[in-house]
């Protein structure tokens, strides 16, 4: 018989069996491009995306989202005005897709949770369009048509955020064409294509110039060559001219010596004679020209050894130079040292010097004052020993001595006299006395006034200066002999103008 199993182990098996049903029930394996929502126990959902994960049936609810890429053509549906208000039409490829970062995936359940593909396609379609517009209302067209991928990213960035708050993101964005109805893209299009035009032009102008410069200097240098040949020739035709000559020269030389020999042998006296002219002429013109060979070598040697010796001088110069600047940089340095060690000795000698002034003064002024008194006594002894001379001097002048001094005064007393008529500029004379007219009285008066000086230093010291003055006129000049009264004892003899005077 069949033992009877424990209703503990029936109700433990049919536990399990339940626990196995349940799983199998709830048990879902996400795809990588899609996102599964498990929604309904806990507040915040679970997001599951290639993996699996466990359901509990009746308690949680799960949803799908696709996350495949979603391709849309985004046109616009009217002319949009650029920046340079050009009115065109823009036509764009963009592909988006449900993000997969969770927040941005929580987003997208909320927004499309249960929704197709197109519907996202269209919600998105109108966010890029308008962002489109706004994009081509900031930038001009030639910057747009140039440069495409600028455009693009402008608008995928302004795009990104109003997306972003959508759970979508932007794959990529492709603008495949821009279209106006004024032919201004096509007008740009030709102003590019004669830019290319004309430079092609001009490269090949440029490369035809090359071409032109490049035949041409082959062919200088091929003229150069053919002259150079040519030049070349003509001095081998100049050296065979030139031997042909020397060979004319040399078998008429053997000619001119066979005739000679002949007419030697006519002549013996004549032959002696001619034969040793022609041999001193000949040793004569050979020793000239070892002579000037032996010049021109030594002229060769000498121009060799003074490039050499300017060669070494060059290099002795440099050398020393180069000896010289480091000798002047080491004794620069040396003297700045014993500079720097020579003001410390003459800050510390200076110090001294100022403590030992400082000492001498107060003897300096003491000396100072013993010399000013010295001066001073000294001074009154010379002045008085002085006039003790001055005095001995004037009672030992004799009227002679009187006479040639009052004489060489006389120049300076007719000079101070005349002056006044040097400062005369113009003089108008009307009339005069006695017959004489006004310039005779006015040139006459320097001699009166000198008369009249005579007069009183007669008077005043005894001595007659006109008879001195007299002694130089002719009548004295040609007697020789001049007594002048006044003067003790003095006889003035007159020689002539060539010989010396005596007294």
């Amino acid at each position: 018989m069949l033992e009877l199993i424990p209703a503990s182990a029936i109700i433990a098996i049919v536990v399990i069996a339940l626990i196995v049903i349940f799983l199998a029930v709830g048990y879902v394996k996400a795809p990588p491009d899609m996102a599964f929502i498990i929604s309904g126990i806990k507040k915040k959902s679970k997001i599951v995306i290639g993996k699996a994960a466990i359901r509990i049936p009746f308690f949680e609810r799960l949803d799908k989202l696709n996350l495949r890429l979603i391709p849309i053509d985004v046109k616009t549906s009217n002319a949009v005005p650029t920046a340079d208000y050009i009115n065109i039409n823009v036509d764009a490829t963009v592909n988006v897709k449900i993000s997969n970062e969770p927040e941005k995936l929580r987003l997208a359940a909320e927004n499309f949770l249960n929704k197709n593909t197109e519907y996202i396609a269209g919600v998105a379609r109108e966010v890029l369009e308008g962002n489109v517009r706004e994009i081509v209302g900031k930038m001009k067209l030639e910057e747009m048509v140039s440069d495409r991928q600028k455009f693009a990213t402008l608008v995928k960035e302004n795009a990104e955020p109003d997306l972003a708050a959508m759970g979508l993101d932007i794959i990529s964005f492709n603008v495949q064409n821009f279209v106006d109805g004024n032919e201004v893209i096509e007008n740009l299009g030709i102003d590019n294509i004669v830019k290319i035009k004309k430079a092609a032009a001009i490269a090949r102008a440029e490369s035809e110039r090359d071409i032109k410069v490049a035949q041409a200097a082959a062919d200088k240098e091929s003229n150069d060559a053919a002259v150079a040949a040519q030049t070349e020739i003509a001095k081998k035709q100049n050296e065979l001219a030139i031997k042909r000559s020397e060979l004319q020269q040399e078998a008429d030389t053997k000619k001119a010596m066979a005739d000679a020999a002949y007419e030697i042998q006519k002549e013996e006296q004549r032959k002696t004679i001619e034969v040793t002219t022609a041999n001193a002429d000949i040793a004569k013109q050979e020793r000239e020209i070892e002579l000037k060979q032996k010049e021109v070598a030594v002229k060769e040697q000498a121009l060799e050894a003074e490039v050499k010796k300017q060669a070494e001088a060059d290099k002795y110069a440099a050398q020393q130079k180069a000896d010289a600047a480091l000798y002047q940089r080491q004794k620069e340095a040396e003297a700045k040292q014993f500079e720097a060690q020579r003001q410390a000795e003459a800050r510390k000698a200076q110090a001294e010097a100022d403590r030992f002034a400082k000492e001498q003064e107060a003897e300096g002024i003491r000396a100072v004052g013993e010399a000013e008194a010295a001066a001073i006594q000294a001074k009154g002894v010379a002045e008085a020993e002085a006039m003790e001379k001055k005095a001995e001097a004037y009672a030992k002048y004799n009227k002679a001595a009187v006479a040639e001094m009052m004489i060489k005064v006389l120049p300076d007393v007719a000079a101070k006299i005349a002056e006044p008529l040097g400062q005369i500029d113009k003089i108008t004379i009307i009339g005069g006395d006695g017959g004489n007219n006004g310039v005779e009285q006015v040139a006459g008066n320097v001699p009166a006034v000198m008369a009249k000086l005579f007069e009183s230093m007669k008077e005043a010291t005894g001595i007659d200066l006109a008879d001195i003055v007299k002694a130089d006129t002719y009548d004295a000049k040609v007697n020789r002999n001049v007594n002048v009264s006044g003067i003790d004892s003095v006889n003035l003899v007159v020689k002539d103008e060539k010989e010396n005077p005596t007294t």
